[in-house]
């Protein structure tokens, strides 16, 4: 078989696990952060986590980047990939707060074999399996669009972690109910924000392997901002009841 052979037989179980990981985590979620009092088996610390089940999204990229052939288009792609994930793997784990809860093994392997995969299956359309992007491309409607709304969604999910982090002082720890930005309409800008990048991804890229990324992006995190809603409306009385878990007056 053919790597091109193997990369399509891939993509398409990926989509096939997207939907069924969508359909299993509305009564399934996932035992960290504030759910982590359901975890059960062996667990590393936190940021540790972090850094082992997100580090193969910057560093699959750049394997794949050294090997294929990628072009000006295909860079600036890297360039937006490297945007979240350098932060979210080698950044974000030191801005928790201390004593963060520990992570379960399980859930960390799952999303260190999420991360592989997803990053071959972008990085190697983009520089190798794919037709290519000449720099007209940079003139597209889909790429102009898509990078705008990348940028938002980095934008969106960058402060309300700023807000989520500006909520302990150094030493404190448990929850408080976040207020100001996108935090006045729904429970998780965070997520939404995410979802926003990912889309955007897809659109910039019009790519397969984009899609999918943003279809399991939107599996992964609305179930999850349905718990954390749920969990906020149960844990504070206050609550403000207007609020949507992750879509502004929807959902």
């Amino acid at each position: 078989m053919t790597e091109a052979s193997i990369y399509h037989a891939l993509l398409i179980g990926w989509f096939a696990l997207a939907a069924v990981t969508f359909i299993a985590l509305f009564f399934i979620t996932a035992p960290y952060g504030r759910h982590g009092g359901r975890a059960r088996g062996p667990s590393v610390p936190s940021r540790l986590g972090w850094l082992i089940m997100e580090s193969p999204s910057v560093l699959v990229f750049v394997v794949c980047y050294e090997i294929g052939r990628p072009g000006l288009v295909a860079w600036i792609f890297f360039l937006l990939w490297q945007l979240h994930y350098v932060h979210r793997a080698w950044l974000f784990p030191f801005r928790l707060r201390a004593p963060a809860r520990p992570m379960p093994l399980y859930v960390v392997g799952s999303a260190f074999f999420f991360t592989t995969v997803n990053g071959y299956l972008n990085a190697r359309w983009l520089t190798a399996l794919g037709p290519g992007y000449s720099r007209a491309w940079l003139a597209d409607p889909r790429f102009l669009v898509g990078v705008a709304l990348f940028l938002f969604g980095f934008a969106v999910n960058q402060h309300a972690d700023r807000v989520l982090f500006s909520l302990r002082r150094p030493g404190e720890s448990g929850y408080k109910i976040p207020h100001g930005g996108l935090y006045r309409f729904v429970s998780c800008p965070n997520y939404l924000g995410e979802i926003l990048e990912w889309c955007g991804w897809a659109l910039a890229t019009w790519s397969l392997a984009g899609l999918a990324f943003a279809l399991w992006t939107i599996a992964n995190l609305v179930p999850r901002a349905r718990a954390h809603h749920r969990w906020y409306r149960t844990t504070f009385s206050e609550y403000p009841a207007e609020r949507r878990a992750v879509v502004p007056f929807v959902y």
